[in-house]
């Protein structure tokens, strides 16, 4: 059932944190583990948090990109692993009805398959080619057969590949210079995957690699062609952050009741009313201002702008990334030190929190990425 359909950003929210609160109890066992977190899948499914992205005119809530950032950083507060997986279900359905690059079609197909519980991610990543976002042309080739085509290749960092439905894969068409994105279903012939994931940051996305082995797809499941520069720039990916910033909130809670319940024999009362603790808490406070604003104001800013403004709202979209990936950082960090050494305990969270928010100096676009389009930037506006 839909629980979350035809309700406020506040309502859906509170929805959210008691979801989260389940997650939360779940996180330390799925990262101890390393299993995928299958109970907070289906429980965003079963709530209809996984439609919430599809747009309206095919039966869908059509949300903005502010209210799903909101919602995502609500979910990684309970795990940071589940956020950040279901994000890029979430952010590719909006991503694909903001630019509407593909057939409508084939678009309103999955839409329609999303709406009866299916999910879909991308396929990108390879080992040789590293992120593409930074226009490597990938090894995975398409080859033009009688009635469709063949896909081989690996892709790595296949996120959340124990549950997807469908695949949107990324293959040098062979024999030209052309990339082209290919729709595959998981029932599709000559799709396995290989059980590589052993991060120690996120250990439960499930980030396995998908191999393709004489993979066939028909004709119309070549989605996209498009070329390895000249990207669009792309709102949805805030996810990423978000989910960053719910983690350090996760972390900031914790510290703060740490401190109100924590009071050793050499002090009278808990340590929360000392001035050195109180100046980490402020700090860490103002971290989180810091990071909401950048990040709740590009979000609005994506939401209020037209297709031609969007374009040139890179370099902020980059800046908010940056900035509260890196807060998000120095967030845990404060609160390990207000907790101390019993942060770094296998059975304390802090510990989790801290291995997970550097994930997000890996996530695209990467920092020095962005410090290059910052430069042109300033220089751009100088001219």
């Amino acid at each position: 059932m839909n629980f979350l359909e035809k309700r406020t950003l506040d309502e859906r929210i509170e929805l959210m944190s008691s979801l989260s609160k389940q997650f939360k109890m779940r996180a330390h066992q799925i990262d101890i583990e390393g299993a995928f977190p299958y109970a907070n899948i289906l429980d965003l499914k079963n709530s209809g948090y996984t439609t919430l992205t599809v747009p309206s005119r095919y039966g869908g809530q059509e949300i903005a990109l502010y209210e799903l950032i909101r919602l995502q950083e609500k979910i990684a507060e309970g795990d940071g692993a589940t956020a950040l997986s279901i994000g890029w279900h979430m952010g590719i359905i909006m991503n694909l009805n903001e630019k509407n690059s593909w057939k409508e079609p084939v678009f309103k197909e999955i839409c329609e398959q999303v709406k009866k519980g299916a999910l879909i991610n991308s396929a990108q990543s390879e080992p040789k080619t590293g992120s593409p976002t930074r226009g490597g042309r990938p090894e995975t080739t398409a080859e033009k057969c009688k009635s469709g085509w063949n896909i081989n290749g690996r892709k790595t960092f296949t996120t959340m590949s124990p549950v997807l439905d469908y695949f949107i894969v990324s293959a040098t068409i062979k024999d030209t210079d052309e990339v082209a994105n290919f729709l595959i279903p998981r029932t599709s012939k000559g799709i396995m995957i290989e059980e590589t994931w052993d991060s120690i940051s996120l250990r439960g996305t499930g980030s396995h690699d998908l191999i393709l082995e004489d993979c066939f797809v028909e004709a119309e499941n070549l989605v996209e062609e498009f070329s390895t520069t000249g990207r669009k720039v792309n709102g949805w990916l805030l996810h990423i952050p978000a989910c960053y910033l719910g983690i350090a909130k996760a972390a900031q809670t914790y510290a703060i009741q740490f401190a109100k319940e924590y009071s050793p024999n050499s002090i009278v009362g808990p340590i929360i009313d000392l001035p050195n603790v109180q100046q980490k808490l402020g700090e860490m406070e103002l971290k989180v201002m810091q990071s909401e604003y950048f990040l709740y104001g590009a979000s609005k800013q994506w939401d209020s702008s037209n297709t031609e403004d969007r374009e040139k709202m890179g370099a902020h979209l980059g800046a908010a990334k940056l900035t509260v990936t890196n807060l998000a950082i120095e967030i845990v960090d404060l609160a390990m030190r207000i907790v101390g050494a019993k942060s770094l305990s296998l059975s304390n969270p802090l510990q989790r929190y801290y291995r997970d928010v550097r994930a997000g100096l890996h996530n695209p676009p990467m920092d020095d990425m962005t410090l290059q389009l910052l430069a042109k930037h300033s220089i751009q506006n100088m001219e």
